[in-house]
C-alpha cells in the first residue's frame, strides 16, 4: 500500500479516466475490503449484455456464435442517455445518489419493463473491482431515481444502469457513468484469483470459466459448515445472479442462471450454473448474491477468460474482505 494521499472528487474522476485508459486485463454495501456486517436486507439481476444493450439481440448473437460486445461503455444508446445527477460524493458519508434515464428528446423515462422483479438494478463497482454494490434504487413520479449510498473509500468508482423500457421490441439496455468519490486515497490491486470464496461463514466454490468469444457454463457450489447448502431460497426470481465486470474498463457482463425455481428440474442449491461468454481475454472480478436463510449475501471472485477454475488455489476471500448488503 502506498502512504495515504487526500484527493479532491475531481481528482478521483480523473483516476477513473486514467484508469480506463491504463489498459484491459487488469442494495448492497461494499462486498471487497470493506469492514461492514457481510448480511444483506432480504429486499433488494446467460449472456454477457453488449455495449449499452443486451438482452434477446445479444444472446441471439451468443447462439449463433458471434461474441457479444461488452456493456456499460457507454452514457448513451439507442436514444437513451443515462444522466448521473451525483457525480462527485464524499467517502465515508451517506449520500442520495440521484440519476434518471432520459429518451432521445431529453425527457426522463417514466415507464420500463419489470425485469428480475425490479424496473431497474443498479450496480456501483470501484475501478479497482474491490468495492461493489448491488441497489434497487426509488423512482419519483418525475423519472428520478434515487438511493442512499456510502462507498467507504476514495477514487474512481463506475454506475451502471441494468433497464429494459416500456413498449413493444424494447431491449435490454446496461448503461455506465463515472462517479468520483473524494477523501484519504490508497491504491488497490486486483484481488488474487481463487476459485473459493468465503462470506459469513458460507463457502462458494467455482468451477468452469469464461471463454473469449464462445459460451462456457459456470457453476458456483455453496456450501455451510462443511455441509452443502440445499434450500437456497429464490432471490429476483433465480436461486442466484451473477455479474461479471473486466478488469481496465469494467466492461459489464450481466449473466443470468441455468434454469429458475419452479421449473421441476432446477435444484434449490448447492450448485448454481451459468453460462456465459467473455467478449474478450483478460481478467474478470464475479460477484455472485444468493439468498440463504432471508439473507442474501455476496461471494466475489477473480478469474481469467480462457482459464479454466475449479481447483483449490488459495484460501479465497475472507468474511472480512467479501462483507456487502444488498440495497431496496
Amino acid at each position: 500500500m502506498h502512504t495515504g494521499v487526500k484527493i479532491t472528487a475531481f481528482a478521483a474522476a480523473l483516476a477513473a479516466t486514467f484508469g480506463t485508459a491504463y489498459g484491459v486485463g487488469q442494495g448492497i454495501d461494499p462486498v471487497v475490503a470493506d469492514r461492514e456486517p457481510a448480511s444483506h436486507d432480504t429486499h433488494a439481476a446467460s449472456s454477457p449484455e453488449p455495449e449499452g444493450g443486451g438482452g434477446r439481440a445479444e444472446r441471439e448473437s451468443a447462439s449463433e456464435g458471434q461474441s457479444p460486445a461488452a456493456g456499460g461503455l457507454q452514457i448513451s444508446e439507442n436514444g437513451y442517455t443515462l444522466d448521473l445527477k451525483t457525480p462527485r460524493i464524499e467517502a465515508r458519508q451517506r449520500t442520495d445518489l440521484r440519476f434518471a434515464i432520459q429518451d432521445d428528446k431529453g425527457r426522463p423515462v417514466t415507464s420500463y419493463q419489470r425485469e428480475h422483479e425490479k424496473e431497474l438494478h443498479l450496480i456501483v463497482a470501484s475501478r479497482d473491482l474491490v468495492t461493489y454494490r448491488h441497489l434497487h434504487p426509488t423512482r419519483a413520479a418525475d423519472g428520478t431515481w434515487s438511493i442512499p449510498v456510502e462507498l467507504p473509500r476514495a477514487g474512481g468508482y463506475r454506475v451502471f444502469a441494468d433497464f429494459t423500457p416500456a413498449g413493444k421490441g424494447a431491449e435490454n439496455l446496461t448503461l455506465g457513468a463515472d462517479l468520483a468519490a473524494s477523501g484519504p486515497y490508497e491504491a488497490q490491486g486486483l484481488p488474487a484469483a481463487s476459485a473459493t470464496a468465503k462470506v459469513d461463514g458460507y463457502e462458494v466454490k467455482l468451477a468452469g470459466g469464461l471463454r473469449p468469444g464462445a459460451a462456457g457454463e459456470v457453476e458456483l457450489n455453496v456450501s455451510r459448515d462443511g455441509k452443502p447448502v440445499t434450500d437456497l431460497q429464490p432471490y429476483l426470481g433465480a436461486y442466484g445472479h451473477l455479474v461479471a465486470l473486466r478488469s481496465g474498463d469494467l466492461a459489464y457482463l450481466h449473466v443470468h442462471p441455468n434454469g429458475e425455481p419452479g421449473d421441476g428440474k432446477t435444484a434449490p442449491g448447492p450448485g448454481i450454473s451459468f453460462t456465459a461468454t467473455a467478449p474478450s481475454p483478460g481478467s474478470y472480478r464475479l460477484f455472485l448474491d444468493f439468498k440463504h436463510q432471508g439473507v442474501v449475501r455476496t461471494a466475489a471472485f477473480t478469474v481469467r477468460a480462457g482459464e479454466a477454475s475449479g481447483g483449490d488455489g488459495d484460501q479465497g476471500e475472507t468474511a472480512e474482505e467479501t462483507s456487502g448488503g444488498h440495497g431496496h
